[in-house]
């Protein structure tokens, strides 16, 4: 029951919101010009609100992911899509900076965040085989953002104002991920008792209290912050940095696009991988060379130089990321995988919260952002050392595990 078709129809689901969703919180940027010439807001206030977005997200990680055990994902995803489409209406209608920092960074970050861990969990609910492939095609689906959401928001901003972009995208939010949040089901595996219920690695009477001070959770939060810190940085400053070395502001940005299309095989590639070998393994492979990746750009200075970081940093970076969600389903129960998947999407919010901050104050330090990636390479060294140190739970005697072992 649990490998029934259906299960790919919420992997579909899954990805569809995730990239409408992100989408949507990344439009941002594409609208940061036009925003501050019409409105004479600060170009720091507007990108405030995607800061405050990000810890919004990490506080209701956990809150959303606990209601999703409770109640299911489809109202708790209804919910959020209800939510974040508002939102961004009434953003659309903010008369002072303060106002749309609220509606653009706290309510659609809150909301947001009501989509990823419920869906993670209940993704890997229906998988017993190919959970690694299942959860990367979700990631990959938020990964089209983009290339998808953003040209449209671009195409768009390029005919009306601002405020009419932001309503276009909150009705299309709205069509989108409403009916597809309805097409949710509870995983079959919270359906039924017994052996279904865990893998053989689940202590089968672990309470929520148990499993958060478990050291397994504990090394998966920590690992996924200094995981998400060490990207964070690259992603928002390389532009930037690129713009520094001669590089044309036009041309910059496609360094960042095909860092994205990378990431896309990425996903893909570490999901067939995590399957073949074991979502441990692939994970801290994955983590060292991430940490590479990231000082790749310290020696890029040309075009050409700063392609083949983006393309190696980029495939590995969104790679990695659903491995988290594999090695959860592998460790705790499934009545409680919101309330896990919650934990770790909040350290991973925290972490990339970080990346902006940091870039901004070594830039302001030192004039350039050389020690922004020899920082990052040091903090994505420490995700590594922390990540080897993670251990399964015991297996329980008469329990075979359901895929292969990380």
């Amino acid at each position: 029951m649990v490998d029934a078709p259906y299960r790919w129809v919420i992997v579909g689901a899954g990805g569809l919101i995730g990239c409408v969703a992100m989408g949507a919180l990344f439009s941002l940027p594409v609208l940061l010009t036009p925003m501050a010439a019409e409105t004479g807001w600060s170009r720091t206030g507007i990108s405030g609100a995607m800061t405050l977005g990000f810890l919004a997200m990490a506080c209701a990680s956990m809150v959303w992911g606990a209601l999703s055990d409770r109640f299911g994902p489809r109202p708790v995803v209804l919910t959020g899509a209800v939510l974040l489409s508002s939102s961004l209406f009434l953003s659309s209608l903010a008369p002072t900076l303060l106002t749309f920092q609220l509606c653009f960074g706290l309510i659609a970050g809150f909301s947001i965040a009501a989509f990823f861990a419920p869906m993670m969990a209940t993704v890997m609910g229906w998988f017993t085989t190919q959970r690694s492939l299942a959860v990367s095609l979700v990631s990959a689906g938020m990964g089209l953002a983009p290339m998808t959401m953003s040209p449209i928001v671009g195409e768009l901003v390029s005919t009306y104002d601002w405020r009419t972009v932001l309503k276009i995208v909150a009705l299309i939010v709205a069509v989108v991920t409403i009916p597809a949040s309805l097409l949710l089901r509870r995983a079959p595996a919270l359906q039924t008792s017994g052996p279904a219920m865990t893998t053989g690695s689940v202590p089968e009477g672990m309470t929520v209290k148990q499993a958060v001070t478990s050291p397994q959770f504990i090394i998966l939060v920590l690992t996924n912050f200094f995981c998400c810190a060490t990207h964070s940085g690259p992603i928002f400053h390389t532009v930037s940095y690129a713009i520094i070395c001669g590089i044309p502001a036009v041309t910059a940005v496609t360094i960042y696009s095909l860092e994205g299309l990378a990431g896309m095989f990425g996903r893909i590639g570490f999901g067939v991988l995590g399957d073949r070998f074991g979502a441990k393994r692939v994970l801290v492979t994955g983590l060292l060379i991430q940490a590479f990746g990231a000082l790749g750009y310290f020696f890029a200075h040309d075009l050409a130089a700063f392609y083949a970081a983006a393309v190696l940093f980029g495939f590995v970076y969104a790679g990695i990321m659903p491995l988290y969600a594999v090695l959860v389903r592998e460790n705790f129960p499934m009545r409680m995988m919101g309330t896990i998947m919650g934990g770790t999407g909040m350290a991973g919010s925290l972490g990339m919260a970080t990346g902006p901050l940091l870039g901004g104050w070594i830039f302001d330090a030192t004039g350039a952002y050389g020690w922004l990636y020899i920082s990052c390479f040091g903090i994505g060294i420490g995700a590594f050392l922390i990540g080897m140190t993670f251990r399964p739970f015991p297996k329980a005697p008469g329990h075979l595990p359901l895929s292969q072992p990380a």
